[in-house]
């Protein structure tokens, strides 16, 4: 005759039998709610501060965009879409929208090659190594706003350093000045801006080499290859992260220079250096048209967001699948 036989239960550490079926789904339900507790509080705060000081004000510009409103008083007058419209097809958000295309285009032609090169000498070992780097690094770390009131001073015509050093050695400035003269304006805001936030680009390639290993220098150096093969076959593509990176970084910002450039002309003469936040600035405060401006400034943002994700979807795609660890 066949007798019924009791599962035997596995003990606990302390020796005594868990008697409850679920005791192991409840130990992993307390584990997992201690775990999201656990990422709340370390997470909650940084959480708190985007959503009040980076969601809310959108939402807020958004609210304010579709009104005709001065900055005070009750908003009543609405108009929809009509501030979009108009500034969509007004003529100098446009060409303010292209002097941020030609910034961006010359971040990434002229200052890349220049911030490479610059690197790559500061790589080698070298007598001033350390001060020639923080000579380089130096610029970045000064405010907007005192740079921007040095090159304004410096950039006077007549008067100023630079037209003088042109006179000593027997050259002419323009009649109006560097920053007078629409013609080369906005190239001498991009000259002083390059001269601002070159040594962010050193700095990054120079964290860059650092992580190429010697060894491959030196294999590439027994079979014969010459300095320029090295860096045309090695270097380079083992940069190509930090190179593109730093392309990202230089794009977004270049979206949003602001500064410099409301220091050195305040988007003049006759809106040859106007950018879409100065542009912003200019009617949202100076004009008092905040229904207006904050259309521009939704406007900047949708921009600059899609311009963010594209280049993160296109170009930054295959190294951040590289970065991200996914679980099984």
């Amino acid at each position: 005759m066949a007798t019924d036989r009791k599962v035997a239960r596995s003990p606990r550490p302390d020796g005594r039998v868990d008697a409850r079926p679920g005791g192991r789904r409840s130990a992993l339900r307390r584990r997992r709610l201690r775990t999201a507790l656990e990422v709340l509080f370390f997470t909650g705060p940084a959480l708190a501060l985007f959503l009040l000081f980076v969601v809310w004000p959108i939402l807020r510009a958004v609210q304010f965009s579709v009104y005709r409103w001065k900055g005070f008083g009750p908003l009543v007058d609405f108009v929809g879409l009509r501030n979009y419209s108009t500034v969509l097809h007004n003529e100098v958000f446009t060409d303010a929208f292209a002097h941020n295309m030609t910034i961006v285009g010359l971040s990434i032609l002229i200052q890349l090659p220049l911030g490479l090169g610059i690197a790559l000498l500061l790589n080698r070992s070298m007598w001033g190594q350390g001060l020639l780097r923080t000579i380089i690094f130096v610029p970045y770390v000064l405010s907007e706003v005192i740079a921007g009131v040095v090159w304004f001073q410096l950039l006077q015509p007549q008067y100023g350093v630079v037209d003088s050093l042109l006179h000593a050695v027997g050259l002419q400035g323009p009649e109006q000045g560097f920053l007078g003269t629409p013609e080369v304006a906005l190239y001498t805001v991009f000259a002083v801006l390059t001269w601002k936030y070159l040594g962010l680009a050193v700095l990054l390639l120079l964290a860059g080499l650092q992580g190429v290993p010697e060894e491959l220098f030196e294999a590439a150096q027994i079979d014969g290859a010459s300095w320029w093969q090295i860096q045309r076959r090695i270097t380079l593509p083992l940069l190509g992260p930090t190179m593109r990176v730093w392309a990202f970084l230089s794009m977004v910002g270049s979206l949003q220079s602001f500064d410099m450039i409301w220091i050195l002309t305040g988007g003049g003469p006759l809106n040859s250096t106007t950018t879409m936040a100065t542009y912003m600035v200019d009617y949202g405060n100076q004009r008092s048209q905040v229904g207006y401006g904050s259309a521009v400034a939704v406007i900047l943002f949708v921009i600059s967001l899609i311009i963010a994700l594209a280049y993160q979807r296109f170009v930054l795609r295959r190294d951040l699948s590289g970065a991200i660890t996914r679980g099984n």
